[in-house]
């Protein structure tokens, strides 16, 4: 399978990409330094180009330094967004453990990442670590999409807090996993046709709380469990997702 590179955001303009087939396309700063000295590309190698917002470009490698890297373009595709989306709402966690989930996510096909300071969450994001904080997780998704080879790059949104989760139930289907629900999560029937998103909500190491699980439950969502056994975490969103994207038809 060919190498596939995401292109910088300066040489995306208003989400679209110009180029077509029989231009060229200029990987330039980390991305050239990248595919150059890291995944070492060779003139004449095809590779991938995507713009993170569904264009899709096939070419062959002309020029390659790890200053700049020259692509022909001999393809171009317009990959539409899925749909219904899925996003994944991942309480903030000690260590690395959310950026695992994160990572996990990213590669299983998530659409967007809402980073979630819930009431148990060891690690707290203040104001001057929230932007830091975000910028980090959209470093992550970046990678674990290149390396997934998505046309799509999923969107890591601002903080939020349980109250802005709940809100959201009013128009999307929000499940929120925890190992007390009496229903599993295979058995509470997601309808493609009916349903326009699905968040997945994942707490903390110690659990989402009970006045937060009251909260949601109030606001319309559902409460499920994963099995019979405690997922941690950084494993409990990405095992959802594949359950979900199986009962949307994505797998």
């Amino acid at each position: 399978m060919a190498l596939h590179f995401l292109l910088p955001s300066d040489t995306v303009q208003n989400g679209a990409v110009d180029v077509q087939a029989g231009g060229t396309i200029v990987l330039t700063g980390a991305e050239a330094h990248h595919a150059a000295s890291v995944r070492r590309v060779r003139i004449g190698e095809d590779v991938t180009v995507g713009d993170g917002r569904g264009t899709w470009l096939t070419g062959e490698c002309e020029a390659v330094s790890p200053h700049e890297v020259v692509v022909r373009i001999t393809a171009r595709t317009e990959i539409p967004a899925s749909s219904p989306r899925i996003v994944l709402a991942q309480a903030l966690a000690k260590g690395d453990r959310d950026e695992l989930a994160v990572q996990a996510a990213t590669e299983l096909g998530v659409d967007e990442i809402v980073p979630w300071q819930a009431a148990r969450s060891v690690s707290r994001w203040d104001s001057a670590k929230a932007d830091k904080g975000r910028n980090r997780w959209a470093a992550i998704v970046r990678e674990a999409a290149k390396q997934a080879h998505r046309a799509w790059l999923p969107d890591v949104t601002p903080l939020a807090t349980a109250a802005g989760l709940a809100l959201r139930a009013a128009a999307s289907r929000v499940v929120v996993l925890a190992p007390s629900a009496d229903v599993r999560l295979t058995d509470i029937g997601i309808d493609p046709a009916e349903t326009r998103e699905v968040i997945l909500v994942v707490g903390p190491e110690g659990g989402i709380a009970p006045d937060e699980l009251l909260l949601f439950q109030r606001s319309g969502a559902t409460v499920a469990r994963l099995g019979d056994t405690v997922l941690r975490t950084s494993t409990a969103g990405p095992a959802a997702l594949a359950v979900v994207n199986a009962a949307l038809g994505r797998w």
